[in-house]
């Protein structure tokens, strides 16, 4: 039996609720509402069990804010007993099209503050990152407000449909591995 620990980034409060930002918290959701997990409140982070064809996926969705996330990572992580190679996180991506997602074993943080915080916190970039794309759509200079603005109407279909192939995408990382999941997954090209 594999444990394995899956990191959904995103802010807490009602006010980071379904923007671009929060992806990871929605990835996260969607697999505990698959597989009749509750969340609870947990220390750094809200966290969930859940049991499933001979793995254990540890759910958390850490209450730091996003710029601190590593502290929840490395919390859980050591408390759980869980190897790097069995961490995946979920996040958003800028540098990705909305229609793409990608599964990496390792890599730099781009910029992105979560990564930075759990690179920091791990001592490593060697650990599984599901980067869903959230597009680039957006004036100069205007980037905060488009990561932490709310879907479009007309982007939702794609999104929620991308978060459903994510769900399915975790499993796989789980049953089947990195590499297969990555051949599997990272050509998906998602359309209305």
């Amino acid at each position: 039996m594999g444990k394995y620990l899956i990191v959904g980034l995103g802010n807490i409060g009602a006010e980071y609720a379904g923007t671009r930002h929060n992806i990871g918290f929605d990835v996260l959701d969607a697999l505990v509402k698959k597989h009749g997990g509750v969340f609870s409140i947990e220390r750094l982070a809200e966290k969930v069990e859940i049991k499933w064809k001979g793995q254990v996926f540890i759910g958390i969705k850490p209450t730091t804010y996003m710029n601190l996330s590593g502290k929840a990572v490395k919390y859980w992580m050591d408390k759980e007993k869980i190897p790097k190679e069995n961490i995946l996180v979920v996040l958003d991506d800028l540098a990705l099209p909305l229609a793409r997602l990608r599964l990496r074993p390792a890599g730099s943080d781009a910029g992105h503050n979560g990564l930075t915080s759990i690179q920091e916190s791990l001592g490593t970039d060697a650990y599984a990152r599901l980067r869903l794309g959230i597009g680039n759509n957006f004036p100069k200079g205007r980037q905060a407000e488009f990561v932490l603005g709310k879907w479009e109407a007309a982007e939702l279909p794609l999104v929620l449909a991308k978060i459903d192939k994510s769900v399915e995408l975790i499993e796989s990382f789980a049953t089947s591995g990195i590499e297969r999941t990555m051949t599997q997954y990272n050509k998906i090209d998602f359309t209305l």
